[in-house]
């Protein structure tokens, strides 16, 4: 039998506890009430007897689980550079390139930002064993896309994993991206609220869809560019996040990122220099998982994109 143990975290406060373990567990409900009908869930020392009971920041939260043959993680890799713009006991913020995957998936097993930070801090491999998350996604709580640089943030206790994921799933983490599309975006600012599901005709791909999950993007325009063809740079910000949202929603208001093949609908700048999406994670903020102070950070454009930048004339 395995456990996860959390002191509840303020961010947690008032939460049901059905809905906070399977944030902190990765778990679906229904295996959360099989675990509470089994008295496997307890709250300071105390048996839980309703998931609908609601947690107190500070408290003691237990979960039993039934043993399962340990998945192996990633083993580090120090020949992966990792930029880590802050770090602390409980949080590292890292500047992810653009070309780098976060974590191990299907034809990415080695090279990843996962192995670069195992090997730089090693007490992340036993993370997902302490919270339940997946094996190969140490501290990861959040993710870019492989051609997507920037900032990103990854726990390193529990308590902060928790503390993350809860501030993610109600919208207190602030994620602000750049991004250039193709065309005149209209007006100077706008919110595209569309579900985002996985593609019925491309299953790598997403898309909007009615069967999706609630998607919303706001952005703000930041400036125009008429050659080599109409532009617009836009600063987009999440207040969900869903795989590729910014991508899918700005595709589907007509405006792709300039670079995004799969989104792109067939356009392209002529001559852009640019050989991936840009889109640059600009801006990060959070409540700090253990002090509750909120930190932020930016990140400047990378040299590919600004050298896109000023052949527009920029």
């Amino acid at each position: 039998m395995s456990q996860l143990s959390v002191t509840v975290p303020a961010s947690l406060d008032g939460v049901r506890v059905d809905r906070a373990v399977a944030l902190l567990a990765d778990v679906s409900r229904s295996s959360v009430d099989a675990l509470v009908a089994a008295g496997r869930v307890r709250v300071d020392g105390k048996v839980v007897t309703s998931r609908s009971s609601s947690l107190r920041e500070g408290q003691a939260l237990e979960v039993d689980r039934p043993d399962e043959e340990a998945p192996v993680g990633p083993v580090g890799d120090p020949a992966v550079d990792v930029v880590v713009v802050h770090e602390d006991a409980d949080v590292i913020v890292v500047d992810k390139p653009a070309g780098l995957v976060v974590h191990p998936g299907a034809g990415h097993r080695s090279g990843t930002l996962v192995h670069g930070l195992v090997a730089r801090y090693p007490e992340l491999s036993a993370l997902p064993a302490a919270v339940g998350s997946e094996a190969d996604r140490p501290g990861i709580v959040h993710r870019l896309d492989r051609g997507t640089s920037g900032l990103m943030v990854v726990a390193r206790t529990p308590d902060a994993y928790g503390s993350l994921v809860a501030q993610l799933s109600s919208r207190e983490v602030s994620r602000t991206y750049r991004a250039l599309v193709l065309g005149t975006v209209e007006g100077e600012s706008g919110l595209v609220d569309a579900p985002i599901g996985r593609s019925v005709s491309s299953p790598t791909r997403m898309a909007i869809s009615r069967k999706g999950k609630e998607a919303r993007t706001r952005y703000q325009v930041e400036g125009r560019f008429s050659t080599p063809a109409p532009a617009t740079l836009l600063r987009a910000s999440l207040e969900t996040g869903r795989t590729h949202q910014i991508r899918v929603h700005l595709s589907a208001i007509g405006h792709p990122v300039v670079g995004d093949e799969p989104y792109g609908q067939g356009r392209s700048l002529p001559g852009a220099s640019v050989t991936r999406p840009f889109l640059h994670a600009y801006a990060l903020a959070f409540d700090h998982p253990r002090t509750g102070e909120r930190m932020s950070w930016t990140s400047a454009l990378p040299e590919d994109l600004e050298e896109q930048l000023a052949a527009m004339g920029e």
